[in-house]
């Protein structure tokens, strides 16, 4: 039985709560009033992608599909704040992509073998420490924690590879790939021999080796979803040289140009950029001529006169295959390294239904307002970039927040805390 590849899978990933923060007042033998003394909350623990290059599928995630991280400690008595959750690392193999399941739009690569935080967790509640003052001696209050992030991706796995074998089924693509590397595809004499992916490393000279992937064959329809090769051309997006390989011997009736032509329509539907890309063509099985060189001369006429370099090659008698890999080598020096992908991700703004119930409270100068709403609201807001303050400043504003605030009373100069945001009430 084949081992099974897993090269896509949806995940929701959701980071830690924060912890809340703490209402206690000193106590200690001999002295009469202690002051408030509530420690904070800790922070929620936040989702960490990890690469592990001993991961080649994204099976991992085909049964498991929720993946939360710690939650924040409550605070506590004497100032102790709350120990924060546990980081969630969820490994993924190298060049593993990271989209928004809702858009398709790219959050991270992971190409280069940094650790990426894609949920941040919720910060922790304040402690009732924090809202003492000369006026509000013994404030019996402290603040929830905020919940962390979450996201519903898409995880999708592009190989690194620097050099990709494409073409029909059997035309000599895993045989090519075990005899210039130590890989060992499956092998035999059937279409579909290859059902996931393979990587090679080729040592070519010392100090000189470049990453070969063996791709599915691909089949006309592939880039509409016919055959197998329809799922894995994804995986020659990142290879910066094709060998695009070509049965020349006949033993199967078919007509090399009409392939070679088709697969590259193939390739042009499915990415127009992978048809353009630099490409070595190889007639191989060159040890079934027996009688005519007809097929071979008539492709050779044809691809080069497209402008592409053409190779003579029996990968099942070794005859040429060196010499391709020293080509591959010559490219690949030319070529510009393994594209990454630029993230195009951009938080949308929080989607809020204001509806919902508002607490708010007075004590003293010092205006408390609290709803379950509000603090996924405030979860979701950058206050260091200021069009998501005036976001916020607007959403408040719909609610009428301020306008029930006056209504109560609120002054000039009063102190409004919002969760772990403070600000003074201006008219």
């Amino acid at each position: 039985m084949a081992t099974s590849f897993v090269d896509k899978a949806r995940i929701s990933i959701h980071a830690g709560r924060g912890g809340d923060g703490a209402v206690s007042f000193h106590r200690e033998k001999y002295i009469a009033a202690g002051g408030p003394d509530g420690g904070d909350g800790g922070r929620g623990g936040n989702v960490v992608f990890k690469v592990d290059d001993h991961m080649s599928t994204l099976m991992d995630f085909r049964y498991k599909r929720k993946y939360v991280a710690g939650t924040g400690m409550n605070g506590q008595g004497k100032r102790c704040t709350g120990k924060d959750g546990e980081t969630l690392y969820i490994k993924v193999p190298r060049g593993t992509i990271i989209r928004d399941t809702e858009t398709g739009a790219i959050m991270h690569d992971m190409s280069s073998g940094e650790d990426w935080i894609a949920a941040r967790g919720g910060r922790g509640g304040w402690g009732n420490v924090h809202f003492a003052t000369p006026t509000r001696q013994v404030p019996r209050f402290a603040k929830p924690g905020l919940p962390g992030e979450s996201f519903d991706i898409t995880l999708e796995l592009k190989l690194l590879a620097d050099v990709g074998l494409v073409g029909f089924p059997n035309v000599g693509k895993s045989t090519l790939l075990s005899v210039v590397s130590k890989a060992h595809p499956k092998i035999a004499n059937y279409h579909f021999t290859t059902l996931f992916p393979n990587l090679g490393v080729v040592y070519v000279d010392d100090g000189v080796s470049f990453v070969m992937a063996d791709i599915p064959g691909i089949i006309e329809g592939a880039s509409e979803g016919a055959g197998l090769g329809h799922d894995f051309l994804r995986h020659i997006d990142r290879c910066r040289l094709l060998v695009h390989l070509v049965d020349v011997s006949g033993s199967e009736g078919r007509d090399p140009v009409e392939d070679f032509d088709a697969i590259n329509a193939e390739l042009r539907e499915y990415n127009s950029e992978l048809a353009d890309r630099p490409q070595i063509v190889v007639g191989n099985k060159t040890d079934l001529l027996w009688e005519s060189r007809e097929n071979i001369e008539k492709l050779r006429e044809h691809v080069e006169s497209l402008g592409y370099t053409f190779f003579e090659m029996s990968a099942a008698s070794h005859q040429g295959t060196r010499d391709l890999v020293k080509e591959c080598a010559r490219r690949l020096s030319e070529l510009p390294p393994i594209a990454r992908y630029e993230a195009d991700y951009v938080k949308p703004e929080p989607k809020v239904d204001t509806s919902g119930e508002l607490d708010i409270r007075q004590f003293d100068d010092l205006w408390v307002v609290e709803g379950p709403w509000l603090q996924r609201l405030i979860a979701s807001i950058n206050f260091s970039d200021y069009e998501s303050r005036m976001y916020f400043d607007r959403i408040l504003r719909e609610a009428k927040v301020f306008e029930r605030m006056e209504e109560m009373g609120v002054k000039d100069g009063d102190t409004v805390s919002m969760y772990d945001l403070m600000f003074e009430y201006k008219d």
